[in-house]
């Protein structure tokens, strides 16, 4: 027996959240949902979600602070938000604070829908205790999504783990686009305006790299993409 994936939305406009309700029920989802944003964090710690939604706005505790809250907790939690379309600073911010991904309104149903199950497809990776080493001095738990980067403790997203996860298994250099369908799940990137690969490798390089600033880890070639460099140093 299949068991059903469980969402928590936390949204304060009705209709949308009336709208977001009927939609995951519809693709399968076992739907929880609150419009206060204390009690939507009281729900989130308390109940085991496959995935959780948050609006940015939201009254008595808004979603950043929400967000911050849950990765208190848990550093493995996947976490969606809902931005204001075209706010760089609620992505970057709702980024650093440790969601998985954004969404910003208005959105499509369907692209909704496809960016939830890749998040929650994503997490199915981290599976057992793998471990992902990087050069001498850098070791990551890719289940625990901890690690230690010359000589300091480091904690890591799951989007950061399954970005870098999937890069060390390139043996070349890969490209921002090709890096949106495979991690973020985008089926097509044409249209795309984002920066979310720009955000996510530059707070990747500020942990494994001795600077950021010039990476010998985490490299750019020009014209080319991404690529990591892991080998034993």
């Amino acid at each position: 027996m299949n068991i059903k994936p469980t969402l928590l939305i936390v949204e304060d406009e009705p209709s949308i959240l009336r709208g977001l309700t009927d939609l995951f029920t519809f693709h399968g989802f076992e739907v929880d949902s609150e419009m206060d944003g204390k009690k939507g964090l009281n729900r989130a710690v308390e109940g085991q979600y496959t995935c959780i939604i948050l609006d940015v706005m939201l009254p008595s505790m808004n979603g950043f602070e929400i967000c911050n809250a849950i990765r208190q907790q848990s550093q493995v939690q996947p976490i969606l938000m809902l931005t204001a379309k075209n706010t760089e600073e609620d992505i970057i911010n709702g980024l650093t604070l440790g969601a998985d991904d954004y969404v910003a309104k208005p959105f499509s149903a369907s692209e909704l829908i496809l960016r939830v199950t890749a998040l929650i497809r994503r997490s199915g990776l981290l599976s057992n205790d793998n471990k992902l080493n990087i050069g001498d001095h850098i070791s990551i738990c890719m289940q625990k999504l901890t690690g230690t980067s010359y000589g300091q403790e480091v904690r890591y997203t799951r989007r950061e783990v399954t970005l870098l996860s999937y890069l060390n298994q390139q043996k070349s250099s890969v490209s921002r686009d090709e890096l949106l369908r495979e991690i973020w799940g985008y089926k097509s990137t044409e249209h795309i305006d984002t920066r979310t690969v720009d955000i996510h490798i530059a707070k990747i390089r500020k942990k494994i790299e001795r600077d950021s600033k010039t990476p010998v880890h985490l490299v750019t070639l020009r014209g080319e993409g991404y690529q990591l460099f892991s080998a034993q140093s």
